[in-house]
């Protein structure tokens, strides 16, 4: 089973992923923002409860010369904050904004909001009389608005992870489908690779039946077999980290050129430079390299439908080694360019969107250094680019 970091990691590399860490940014900053605004509405409320305290003690030391219509008001104004009135000795004498029906049903349920009151806040006081001796004590819960407020990050979590699990759950199956796609793709690559020089073989032996006396048969079939063994090696070095050594890539460069050249319509025109360089060093495995430059000049052919220039610069600046593989084929759009290198992905008829994918994971996981499409325009071409380290 993939782990998780894998595929967020997967997810990530792709404009969803970051799009729902937004979210999930939004999310939090919501939940903080939520349990501050909770804060402020308990503090105005218990503020709210206080001025209904003090109205309560003034409407209860009125006399009948005074004007009680105001803190009348105040009380009648402090609706939807549940409140419980006790005197000195916590006897419950009065309540507010409580339900009456729960009280009737149930003889202890207003002592077990009291109960509950109590954990909630403390008490507001009023003292009754000048010296103190009788008071009376105000415990109050939350409005249901507070409640809400106060338990909406909950849902806002919940939320969150109910889609974090909805991504998991695409990205694991997207990742899974895209394993399967490379594993065909791997199986009819393999297919490939192999069938070019047994149908070859075949040929040549069909011949040396005919006349087994032509001198060029046997070098034409110790070829094909030489490029069985490397295909054979190629596949090997897939899966594990190859040995890598010191190695001139202009040769190697040349000889896969030559090879494709051999195998290429008599329309097709190519070009190797690499202005001022006698040598071009870096650390490869030689057998997968001539791989990559030839996914790129194969798929150059691709492009140029038989008829065209295909044209490989290799140069270097002080750190960085660049062999560039341009065609004069039918280019690219911007949304292809945007998946080319994704396993299964292909704008052929007859393909099946694994050589791109392969060259760059040699490129990138085996060697280090990057592959990328320099540049590609509809009808002018493509220019693929391969970056490596440089070796003095």
């Amino acid at each position: 089973m993939e782990g998780l970091g894998h595929v967020i990691f997967q997810g990530l590399r792709s404009g969803r992923g970051w799009l729902a860490l937004l979210a999930v940014a939004f999310i939090i900053a919501s939940v903080f923002y939520s349990r501050h605004l909770a804060d402020r509405l308990a503090a105005e409320e218990r503020q709210k409860v206080e001025q209904w305290a003090q109205a309560q003690r003034f409407i209860a030391r009125a006399g009948p010369e005074q004007d009680i219509l105001f803190a009348t008001l105040v009380v009648a104004g402090q609706s939807g904050i549940p409140v419980i009135e006790t005197d000195e000795n916590d006897r419950i004498t009065n309540h507010h904004n409580i339900d009456e029906e729960k009280i009737r049903k149930d003889s202890t349920w207003l002592s077990d909001r009291l109960a509950a009151f109590r954990k909630i806040h403390p008490p507001i006081i009023t003292y009754l009389d000048p010296g103190a001796r009788r008071f009376n004590k105000y415990y109050y819960g939350e409005s249901m608005l507070v409640t809400q407020v106060r338990y909406f990050p909950l849902v806002q979590l919940v939320i969150a992870l109910i889609f974090l699990v909805f991504i998991f759950i695409t990205q694991k199956a997207r990742y899974r489908a895209a394993q399967d796609r490379l594993w065909a793709g791997m199986a009819k690559e393999t297919a490939h690779q192999l069938g070019t020089p047994l149908s070859a073989l075949e040929g040549w032996l069909e011949m040396l039946r005919i006349d087994p006396t032509d001198p060029s048969l046997p070098d034409e079939m110790e070829q094909d077999i030489r490029r069985l063994k490397r295909v054979s090696d190629r596949f090997s070095k897939i899966g594990s980290p190859p040995k890598l050594e010191t190695a001139d890539l202009i040769p190697i460069v040349h000889q896969v050129v030559g090879y494709i050249r051999q195998r290429a319509s008599s329309k097709v025109v190519f070009h190797v430079d690499s202005p001022g360089l006698e040598t071009c060093r870096a650390e490869l495995s030689p057998p997968l390299f001539e791989w990559v430059i030839e996914n790129l000049l194969r798929n150059a052919l691709d492009a140029m439908e038989g008829r065209g220039e295909v044209r490989v610069h290799i140069h270097r600046t002080a750190e960085q080694l660049m062999i560039d593989v341009s065609d004069s084929g039918k280019g690219m759009t911007p949304s292809v360019v945007a998946r080319i290198f994704q396993p299964g992905f292909t704008t052929k008829k007859r393909g099946w969107g694994l050589g791109l994918p392969l060259a760059r994971r040699i490129v990138e996981q085996y060697h280090g250094g990057s592959l990328l499409v320099r540049q590609s325009e509809p009808g002018k071409g493509t220019t693929f680019r391969i970056l490596l380290r440089a070796m003095d």
